[in-house]
């Protein structure tokens, strides 16, 4: 009963959300590689080159 709206909002639209769990999964992976980076504006930027 938890994942049921999910569920069923799969058979009515035939969509997923795996596009956004592979996006947070990659910038969490990006995210560890640049542990300690305290610039934000490069960050942002090294996101933008990779993800862009």
């Amino acid at each position: 009963r938890l994942k049921e709206e999910e569920v069923l909002n799969y058979f009515i639209n035939r969509s997923t959300n795996a596009a956004a769990e592979s996006l947070n999964s990659k910038l969490k992976r990006f995210r560890a590689q640049l542990h300690g980076v305290s610039d934000l504006p490069f960050f942002m930027y090294r996101v933008s080159l990779i993800f862009g």
